[in-house]
């Protein structure tokens, strides 16, 4: 079937060859006849060839050129972005004691995470932070980084928790969260390797909890907008946070990686995943930052921030996850740090989780 625009060309075409054929050649040169080579065509050939060995030079240092930017990648003060504003932003505001008097349960902190996101649960600790219930870019927040845990920080009875299970493997220099029940040891796509090329240490069958921090002060909509540490994204823009509960948020979701296409979701690097029953059954509380250099003795002061949780685990193609470190690589700020899984803090005791954990059931739009 032609187009009105493949009729068009072709309407040019025959004009063209209509207007060629009126055209009468030329009477030849005299000298021409005399099988001489006339003056004025001498001079074109030397022009021509000139032109051409400039052209060639020219092509030449482009595809030197080309070859350069291709090569090159973008650092945090690199020519093509200028100086990256929000380095060093992260707050000093180190680790402490959970609490300073026990008898009186005096606590120095704010509510702490990843906590028990089962359905039904509610902390012990009091707030009067409440939590972000909707999504985040609904009230002005975008994601400023993304990295993820070994197993999972957060607890979700029958999804990740102790009955969990994965590979075995005694190597891990991180502390392991919880596991999801999906892993068999019979199942191929649970065992067979993959070629990761971007992704550093990773195992197909294991459980990661990836998180997506979200900010109000992040450089939104910029070559800036994602950094690694996260804290510098968090806090990178300076007069805007005046509420943390409800102007910074962490999404959260849990998958078990398996080597099989059937389970490839483009994209993960944009935030959770919300279609089907991905991201349909939501916790969302306020707590802190994670990690490994806090525990139920230790705790964040970075609190108190919004937690968004899927409660289920997912299966999610290993390809899936090395997309997402590809595209971290191309960021302007060095994201490498974050290129492997963190350790997992350990669940928050009931007495430094918050009670004011809500729900949010078959939101499309997380």
């Amino acid at each position: 079937m032609s187009t009105k625009f493949d009729e068009g060309l072709q309407a040019d075409s025959a004009v063209m060859a209509a207007e060629q054929g009126s055209v009468q050649k030329p009477a030849a040169a005299s000298g021409a006849a005399n099988g001489e080579v006339p003056q004025s065509m001498k001079l074109g050939v030397v022009f021509l060839g000139v032109c051409c060995f400039g052209l060639l030079i020219s092509t030449i240092y482009l595809a030197v050129d080309r070859n350069n930017i291709t090569n090159s990648t973008p650092s945090s003060a690199s020519p093509e972005f200028g100086a990256n504003p929000c380095a060093g932003k992260k707050p000093d505001l180190p680790n402490v004691a959970c609490v300073i008097d026990e008898v009186e349960m005096t606590y120095a902190t704010g509510e702490q995470a990843g906590a028990n996101v089962t359905k039904g649960y509610v902390g012990l600790r009091n707030t009067t932070a409440v939590p972000i219930t909707v999504p985040y870019r609904q009230v002005g927040l975008c994601p400023v980084n993304v990295h993820w845990h070994l197993g999972a920080e957060h607890y979700s009875a029958g999804e990740f928790d102790e009955n969990g299970s994965g590979p075995s493997d005694e190597d891990h220099e991180e502390r392991e969260g919880f596991q999801c029940s999906y892993y068999d040891e019979n199942d191929e796509k649970f065992t067979t390797a993959f070629e990761w090329k971007h992704c550093i240490g990773m195992q197909v069958g294991q459980t990661y909890e990836v998180h997506w921090p979200h900010s109000a002060a992040g450089m939104c909509n910029t070559p800036w907008q994602y950094q690694t540490p996260f804290y510098d994204g968090v806090f990178c823009q300076d007069g805007i946070l005046t509420d943390t509960a409800q102007q910074i948020g962490v999404q959260a979701q849990v998958f078990t990686i398996v080597n099989d296409e059937t389970y490839y979701k483009p994209d993960l690097f944009r935030g959770m995943i919300v279609e089907g029953d991905f991201g349909a059954d939501l916790a969302m509380y306020t707590g802190s930052t994670t990690g490994t250099s806090r525990d139920n003795e230790i705790c964040s002061q970075f609190a108190p921030i919004t937690w968004q949780v899927d409660r289920k685990c997912h299966l999610i193609s290993a390809s899936s996850f090395d997309d997402m470190c590809a595209a971290m690589k191309a960021q302007a700020d060095n994201m490498d740090d974050d290129l492997h899984a963190h350790g997992s803090r350990e669940l928050v005791a009931d007495e430094h989780a918050a009670n004011n954990q809500a729900n949010r059931k078959n939101r499309r739009n997380a």
